[in-house]
């Protein structure tokens, strides 16, 4: 069988390695090109040391050369883990000359830059202005367990947090199983921070401790707030109040809401595993979720708990690989046909 080649795009960051790491698991991609216009003409094992048996001999591509390699490809898989504010144009760039030459490229983008159905609603959150506004069409959001049917040629993955948030409160809301006012509470681990060490990554400063950001006006909210909407048909307020972690991956992520009507414990987790029945990334299990217990793989673990009046579901997840890579890797098999789970299915490692 003829494999379908792929392009990564921003190809020296977290996301972009788990991305390499996966592809090469894959029995039905073949890797062609990895984008960096930092790194052109570097080993992608000199940044990516643990890829090194994997790609020996594996160069970074600057610009040029990638857009020579996806105007001849006929059909080809771009995923793109280039950052927020600089993915749209380069996208819009490289389908724009894919298409010149005959190339019917399909985009995985991982950033925020085709999240949004509007470009207003994208400049309202990111504070500049959209880099390809008329491509937005093109573009499908959605957690993939979410969305059954795709309309578009290319595909936004939500960001970490939201994917962990959606999966725990789209349920409770097209259910209609609480209130539409949620509040939600996430921990991430340092590796959602980006590859360029700062205060928020630094070893000292981030080991043994725990503290939030950005309370209730953290950027992923409205994205949160609109996806919920499209998946549930209710529009929701969510109050979110994300976490730093003192773990390198892995989101732990609670949502609370009043319950509609009287509901106990065995009821919620028996509408949770009915809601996510035939979804094979999804646990819904009695015991509280861990983050070791998924960390470096596509799986999200549920539980929750109803006391009669509130509701609480907890969601764990791999924040690069369900949360970015692993979700795009999802929505590629999709995309192309392939069964989901193909290339996704390795477990946990267990004792991160």
């Amino acid at each position: 069988m003829q494999k379908t080649p792929v392009i990564v795009l921003g190809g020296t960051g977290y996301v972009a390695g788990d991305l390499l790491r996966l592809i090469a698991a894959h029995p039905q991609l073949e890797l062609k090109g990895v984008l960096s216009d930092s790194q052109p003409g570097e080993l992608v094992a000199k940044s990516f040391v643990h890829l090194a048996p994997i790609y020996p001999e594996l160069k970074f591509a600057d610009l040029e050369t990638i857009t020579k390699l996806a105007s001849s490809l006929p059909q080809a898989a771009i995923l793109s883990a280039a950052p927020h504010g600089v993915a749209a144009k380069l996208i819009d760039d490289l389908l724009t000359a894919a298409q010149a030459k005959g190339a019917a490229p399909r985009v995985i983008d991982i950033s925020a830059d085709y999240r949004y159905t509007t470009p207003g609603a994208y400049e309202a959150v990111y504070k500049h202005a959209h880099g390809a506004p008329g491509r937005i069409p093109q573009f499908t959001c959605a957690v993939p367990e979410h969305l059954d049917r795709l309309t578009t040629r290319h595909v936004a993955h939500p960001g970490c947090f939201a994917t962990a948030v959606l999966l725990a409160s789209v349920p409770l809301l097209k259910l209609q199983l609480t209130d539409p006012r949620l509040f939600a509470a996430g921990v991430t681990g340092s590796t959602g921070s980006g590859r360029t060490p700062g205060p928020g990554t630094h070893h000292p400063q981030r080991h043994s401790d725990m503290y939030a950001y950005n309370p209730l006006s953290h950027r992923h909210t409205p994205e949160i707030t609109a996806l919920a909407q499209a998946a549930s048909g209710t529009q929701a307020e969510f109050n979110f109040v994300p976490h730093s972690g003192p773990f390198a991956r892995g989101i732990h992520v609670t949502v609370q809401g009043h319950a509609q009507r009287p509901i106990k414990t065995p009821e919620l987790l028996d509408a949770l595993r009915e809601f996510y029945r035939g979804k094979p990334f999804i646990r819904v299990a009695n015991e509280m979720p861990h983050v070791k217990d998924v960390a470096g793989s596509n799986y999200a673990f549920i539980s929750g708990a109803a006391n009669g009046s509130t509701i609480a579901v907890m969601c764990v997840i791999d924040n690069l690989v369900k949360g970015a890579a692993g979700g795009a890797m999802q929505w590629l098999n999709r995309l192309f046909g392939f069964d989901e789970t193909t290339g996704l299915t390795a477990p946990a490692t267990g004792w991160t």
